[in-house]
């Protein structure tokens, strides 16, 4: 049984025996060193095999170890694996500066031809990644290494600005300082001494000093622009030039990607997406967790070994088509079924519209578009409390917390919302809905939050997908511009693609909100906007079920490789806690993300490692909106003993964003090293 309560097979033997090799230093062009850890089959030492990399600042010594059992199974299975520390992060040369820069990819490229070079690779490199090591693969595809013959890339993005965690329709994400703080935390960290030796202490302390407030440069480009252009491979799909397995999850916050890479990639690919967050699939909560391992292991023999695995026969885009279900912050299943795709954009699928009128959906037989009737040209005006938004849950799930929606009805409080009537039959939708709105707003500056959502006969709503859009992003993420106040604008909101259905006596609903907070961070004061109703239409993909569907194989059952030997001294702890000061008016949602004390047996180390994250408003006022994070990190083993402590807090006016941080670190208890910042970056419509 595996940690999310679900059953998975440990394997105790493997085809080829595995020898591991703790670390091994692999040269860049520029003569840094990158460190490698490398499960190497026995029989590559006398026969060459492919080989596998992935490519991460996780730091393979301790923090992914457990984890990094994956390349033990694929090992097992006649792959040389190569698990490498990106430059700046655990044992690895250098500082690491910002996420996906050119740097970082050009040494992806080094790797690849380093491990091409080596008498125990037959030449033929597959490189695989979750997260990070999801987009750069993508990256480094992109590159085209000569030895680089397939890729797998797992809850990744393909647009840096529009579909990532740092903006959304033009909105900055809560998950942006989020995120930041997970780097600040990884940033600050020591190399292990064991590995670097004595050098350590001078490579910990230039990390600190210089690896900079990632916050910072993702704050001062709010709009799209060449900083998050250069690396998105959406701007060239065309140089991935080997094939492509794209993988993600409903609950994560990438699965948009799966859906562009199979329309618009030019080589052999495919696609699956499964109900899961940031997880794995053998791992994949919600589940059903499938054997992806098994899977992955059927695509690496196809393109690295030239077996006939029949992984090409089958349906392009496979995904996970969820039923209905009553509102819950966590799943521990979906239920579902698997449906298939031989293209994309499907056959399949057709893009329904349907009319909004006041406060309803006219389902009937759908309208060509919105058009007006005599006497019903009047708006609705809506301006949102700023409640709307705390059971929203996380922008990317990640299956360790109560991160997803909840029951909408109280959100759905704050909103206007347009309710169908109760459908006669089923209906399935697979793809991205839409609503087209016809708005018009009292101020240059305003949000709004559409959410699609199944509605139980019990009255129950869940939420099924959701889209935001910054109005002065209207017409251009690159130059937005503000409302002119009280004109009408005919405005169009993607809401993140889905595989759903609707079962007979539900009903859809729709529903619209000024503010999102804090999913997405709060406009610089409160607006009313005006939406026209018979001027608006919701855009769904409704899907008639296909022949692939048929033809689906079923998954194995999960399978992994023995776990590393982990003593606990205290237990992790996730939660996410909604406080309301009635005295003081203020709210404020806190996340708990403790991940415990252990020590990792075959090493030796104790880890500690606790994120907290705040987020607050007072009363009514937008630019009361603040952000905290706190993480507490430490590492010890023998005479080596370090901590590292960082606070981070953003908030607002109505023209800046202002930015606190603190970085203090110990060595033995005493504090070796402290540094703080103080950042003013102006809003630039936002």
């Amino acid at each position: 049984m595996n940690h999310q309560g679900g059953y998975v097979t440990v394997k105790a033997s493997f085809p080829y025996k595995v020898r591991e090799i703790e670390n091994v230093f692999i040269p860049m062009r520029d003569g840094a060193q990158l460190a490698a850890r490398i499960w190497l089959p026995e029989e590559a030492e006398r026969a060459a095999m492919p080989a596998i990399l992935e490519y991460i600042p996780y730091r393979k010594r301790d923090i992914t170890r457990a984890r990094d059992t994956n390349h033990a199974y694929m090992a097992g299975h006649g792959y040389v694996c190569v698990r490498v520390d990106m430059r700046g992060s655990g044992d690895s040369d250098g500082v690491l500066t910002d996420e996906y820069t050119q740097q970082e990819q050009e040494d992806g490229v080094d790797a690849i031809a380093w491990i091409a070079e080596q008498p125990w690779c037959d030449g033929n490199v597959g490189m695989m990644g979750i997260s990070w090591g999801g987009f750069n693969s993508l990256q480094v595809a992109a590159k085209q290494p000569p030895a680089l013959k397939a890729i797998i890339s797992l809850c990744s993005s393909d647009d840096l600005y529009a579909d990532n965690m740092h903006y959304m329709g033009g909105c900055l994400l809560g998950d942006n300082l989020s995120e930041a703080t997970v780097m600040f935390a990884f940033n600050t960290l020591p190399p292990d001494p064991q590995i670097v030796g004595n050098r350590w202490r001078d490579m910990w302390f230039d990390r600190m000093e210089n690896s900079g407030l990632w916050l910072e440069p993702w704050l001062e480009h709010q709009r799209r622009s060449p900083y998050w252009s250069t690396s998105s491979v959406c701007e060239y799909y065309s140089a991935i030039q080997c094939p492509v397995y794209a993988i993600g999850g409903w609950a994560d916050g990438f699965t948009n990607t799966v859906l562009r890479l199979m329309e618009h990639l030019e080589v052999p690919r495919k696609g699956l997406i499964g109900p899961w967050g940031h997880k794995y699939p053998h791992q994949g909560l919600p589940g059903p967790a499938i054997g992806f391992l098994q899977e992955a292991l059927r695509w690496w023999d196809h393109w690295l070994k030239g077996k006939e695995t029949g992984i090409m026969d089958e349906p392009m885009l496979r995904s996970w088509e969820q039923d209905s279900v009553p509102p819950d912050t966590s799943y521990d299943k979906r239920p579902g079924r698997w449906i298939g795709e031989s293209a994309w954009p499907s056959p399949n699928i057709k893009q329904r519209r349907y009319e909004l009128g006041p406060y309803t959906i006219h389902m009937g037989e759908g309208h060509g578009g919105p058009h007006q009737r005599e006497g019903e040209e009047s708006a609705l005006a809506l301006q949102s409390p700023l409640s709307v938004g705390m059971a929203a849950g996380k922008w990317c799930s990640y299956a360790a917390t109560p991160d997803l929606p909840g029951d909408q009805r109280e959100e759905d409080g704050g909103s206007l919302i347009f309710s169908s009537r109760q459908l006669a039959e089923s209906l399935e939708i697979f793809g991205v809905p839409e609503l087209e709105l016809e708005v018009s707003s009292n101020k240059p500056q305003a949000m709004l939050a559409v959410r699609l959502s199944d509605v139980a006969p019990d009255g129950k709503s869940t939420r099924v997908t959701y889209g935001l859009l910054n109005l002065s992003h209207r017409d251009s993420d690159a130059n937005p511009e503000p409302l002119v106040p009280h004109r009408r604008y005919r405005v169009r909101i993607p809401m993140n693609g889905i595989a759903q259905r609707f079962p007979a006596g539900h009903q859809l609903r729709v529903s619209v909100s000024t503010s999102y907070w804090p999913l997405a961070w709060l406009p610089p004061e409160p607006a009313q906007v005006d939406i026209y109703p018979d001027r608006s239409v919701l855009i769904l993909p409704e899907r008639t079920p296909g022949e692939e569907d048929r033809r689906l194989s079923e998954f194995p059952e999960p399978e992994e490789a023995p776990p590393i030997q982990v003593h606990h001294f205290a237990a992790s702890e996730h939660n996410w806690l909604l406080h309301r000061d009635l005295a003081t008016k203020e709210s404020t949602l806190e996340v708990i993300n403790d991940q415990g004390h252990f020590r990792i047996e075959d090493i030796g180390t104790e880890v500690r490692r606790s994120t907290r994250e705040w987020y607050s408003t007072f009363n009514d006022d937008f630019t009361s909106a603040r952000g905290e994070t706190y993480t507490e990190r430490s590492f010890k083993r023998d005479a080596w003993n370090v901590e590292i402590y960082t606070r981070t807090v953003l908030s607002c006016d109505e023209s800046n964003f202002f930015i606190h941080a603190q970085l203090d670190a110990y060595e033995d208890d005493y504090r070796v090293f402290s540094k703080n910042w103080e950042k003013v970056i102006p809003r630039d419509h936002m």
